[in-house]
């Protein structure tokens, strides 16, 4: 069984909780990520999980 897919709908709502800034979509990490925060939101199962404590650091 695939994992849920995630809405590109929900990108028009969701922005960055550190720095409020708007988030990009990468699909092949399933990630949100942050340009201004320098950070990766992960998204698991099609749910973004919007937790700086949850994030990856970007270089």
């Amino acid at each position: 069984m695939s994992e849920p897919e995630f809405d590109r709908r929900m990108l028009e709502a969701l922005v960055c909780p550190e720095t409020r800034a708007p988030l990009s979509y990468d699909a092949k990490a399933q990630e949100l990520i942050s340009k201004a925060a320098h950070l990766a939101y992960p998204i698991r199962n099609g749910i973004p999980i919007m937790l700086v404590d949850e994030a990856r650091k970007l270089d």
